[in-house]
């Protein structure tokens, strides 16, 4: 006998359930992702630009170091020639 007074209890508020419509929240949470991938975009390309300026500092670094070495190998390459003359 309880169980059909559940019954009858949950069936008469089911038909009480009032339906709404979800398009306007899902309208407003597209439009608000669209902020966050601006947000994210705008994020992602400052990161990029900063490490592009990173690695255009290591690439100058290196560039030089190279060039140090180049002179280094001439130096040592006329000595060569010296000692061999010699």
């Amino acid at each position: 006998m309880l169980s059909r007074a559940i019954k009858s209890s949950s069936a008469s508020a089911a038909s009480t359930v009032r339906y709404f419509s979800t398009s306007r929240a899902m309208f407003i949470e597209s439009g608000s992702n669209i902020g966050r991938d601006s947000f994210h975009e705008k994020e992602r390309a400052q990161e990029n630009v900063y490490i592009r300026k990173q690695e255009e500092a290591q690439l100058k670094k290196l560039k030089e170091k190279l060039e140090e070495q180049k002179k280094t190998i001439e130096n040592l390459e006329e000595e060569l020639k010296n000692h061999k003359s010699k």
